[in-house]
């Protein structure tokens, strides 16, 4: 706890940086030292399409590095600091296993570590009314929670999304089976982030029908009872026959 009282998550090597060395590892350093602070020019590759367009860039590389750029490289901050609406990682699970390209078995001090230092980059990218989604599964994601609220601020944080990606059942389990992921998403200011809803299909709107005709269109049969009451939810229902049915005191 620092003596401001700001609840925070501590590890070892917290106070210094990863940088990336040429064999391909990490190694700490003061935040003082120059490497941390160095910019890393881009070079064009290839362009798809009409290069005159103002169309995607792909970066190939060590993401802080790339993150690094495009805060402090002038002509790539003018395009996208400040302007980026949505933001989505897909960090090492930091499960124990190993993989073609890289080990998922990383010490947790590193891992927090590097996720802190890239989540500092990316707040300057996002616009007024952008989001950050971070996925990861149960090692992770409640460290992962409580960095993002000392980077992102606690008030900014909308809501933990479950993507359940297994639909079969997993009879081998010791003890329960894991069926979802997570994403975490935070806002870069709460008030001022607007969600895109899902457009009406036939398909969603075959959900609804109108048997009797009611004149105010299709319907669905559907709970009406509340967790919990709240004067915007309060209103007087008129029932088929005329009956009107007003919501009770303290319901």
């Amino acid at each position: 706890m620092e003596p401001s009282g700001r609840l925070e998550l501590t590890w070892a090597n917290k106070h210094l940086r990863l940088i990336s060395n040429p064999e391909g590892g990490y190694e700490w350093v003061d935040p003082t030292d120059p490497r941390v602070s160095e910019v890393r020019l881009l070079h064009h590759v290839d362009t798809v399409g009409d290069d005159t367009a103002d169309g995607n860039l792909l970066i190939e590389g060590d993401a802080l590095h790339a993150l690094t750029a495009l805060n402090r490289i002038p002509e790539l901050a003018n395009r996208y600091a400040g302007q980026v609406r949505l933001v989505y990682i897909d960090p090492p699970f930091n499960t124990g296993q190993a993989f073609a390209h890289y080990d998922d078995n990383l010490e947790h001090s590193v891992w927090l570590s590097m996720l802190r230092d890239r989540l500092v980059q990316l707040k300057p990218l996002l616009a007024p009314n952008g989001s950050i989604w971070v996925h990861l599964d149960d090692a992770e994601v409640h460290r992962c929670r409580v960095v993002m609220d000392e980077v992102l601020g606690a008030a900014n944080f909308v809501a933990t999304v479950i993507w359940q990606k297994i639909h079969a059942r997993n009879n081998s389990a010791q003890h329960l089976s894991a069926v979802h992921d997570t994403l975490l998403v935070y806002a870069r200011e709460r008030s001022r982030l607007t969600i895109n809803r899902v457009d009406r299909t036939a398909a969603s709107d075959g959900d609804f029908w109108n048997p009797d005709d009611d004149p105010r269109g299709l319907w669905r049969r559907s709970d009406l009872t509340a967790s919990k009451g709240y004067n915007d939810g309060k209103y007087e229902v008129t029932g088929p026959h005329g009956d009107v049915f007003v919501p009770r005191e303290g319901r």
